[in-house]
This record gives C-alpha cells, sequence and structure tokens, in this order.
C-alpha cells in the first residue's frame, strides 16, 4: 500500500471509531432524563373500602355454625366485575358475596387482585359445592366451579382451612 493510502486508511478508521464513540454517547445521553419529562408513575391505584351488608354462616356437617364473615355484596354486573380488584386490605372475618341471577357454572380470575384468596363456589341449595384455596394474586387463570353455582364467596387465603370448611358443607346468607 503506498504512503497516501495508507493515511487515507488511517484517517478512515480514526473518523470511524469517532463515530462510535459519539453514537454511543448520545444514545446513552438520550437514555437520561432531563428532568422535565413526566416520570410513569409506580403507585398503585387508590385502595377500596368496602361497605359490609351481609353476614354469611359457614355451616359445620350437623347444621352448627363453624364461622360467619361480613360481606360486601356483589350482585350486579358492575360489582361482580370489580370484585375485590384494588382491595388490599381484608379482615380477616370479612369477604365478598357474589349473588347471580341463576345458577350456571362460574369462572372467576384473580386480575387486578393484590391479595391471595380461597373461593368458594355455592350451588342454590346453598351447599359448597368447589373450593379453590390459596389463589395466587393478579393471575389470569380461570378459575372454574366445575359444578353450577348461583353464589360466590370470596375470603383471605386460608380462611376455609382454619374454620374447616370443605365441599359439601352448607351456608347461610342475611342480608342487613
Amino acid at each position: 500500500m503506498n504512503p497516501k493510502t495508507r493515511r487515507l486508511h488511517e484517517c478512515t478508521q480514526r473518523s470511524n471509531s469517532l463515530f462510535s464513540l459519539l453514537l454511543i454517547a448520545g444514545l446513552l445521553l438520550t437514555g437520561c432524563s432531563s428532568g422535565d419529562e413526566k416520570v410513569r408513575d409506580e403507585t398503585p391505584p387508590p385502595a377500596r373500602t368496602l361497605e359490609y351488608t351481609a353476614s354469611v354462616s359457614f355451616l359445620n356437617g350437623d347444621g352448627s355454625v363453624a364461622s360467619v364473615i361480613d360481606a360486601a355484596v356483589a350482585d350486579d354486573d358492575r360489582s361482580r366485575s370489580e370484585g375485590l380488584m384494588d382491595v388490599y386490605n381484608l379482615p380477616e372475618d370479612a369477604g365478598m358475596l357474589f349473588i347471580f341471577d341463576e345458577e350456571a357454572p362460574r369462572s372467576f380470575w384473580m386480575a387486578g387482585t393484590p391479595l391471595s384468596l380461597d373461593i368458594l363456589y355455592v350451588n342454590e341449595e346453598m351447599e359448597i359445592v368447589r373450593i379453590h384455596r390459596n389463589t395466587p394474586p393478579y393471575s389470569h387463570e380461570s378459575i372454574e366451579s366445575e359444578l353450577p353455582a348461583k353464589y360466590v364467596i370470596e375470603v383471605n387465603a386460608g380462611y376455609t382451612l382454619r374454620h374447616d370448611i370443605t365441599e359439601g358443607r352448607r351456608i347461610m346468607i342475611e342480608r342487613q
């Protein structure tokens, strides 16, 4: 390679290296915030408070009361779709009672629900037909009743085990 060509080749390499460094610096600076831009809000939505307007009694096999919860009632499409979404604290002796117009197979999910729950499906004879325990928060997995249900009850995860509530047992509902 003659000296003139070699010098041109060296200049081109230096120019390419300088261009690469400037490009990297520009990309790094572009990723930094100047402070004038809005920062994405990572705070959760405000917590909802529930109004408890019913009580649900869980019965033992002999008909005696095993435990009672205060229940917020979801008996229309809006309140049923909202469920326990954005409820971050649920007292131990509280839950939500979903009431449907007719008995049918039901399916729930935990999207938007920050608490792990036990979900109980109850038929129109007030018999617990299915219990799903310790459902994972924020899950999009379908939680099926498998059998027709008219009522669904959500309580804190572990509640059904602590109170020995099992499938086949009955409930009583009292609206306040």
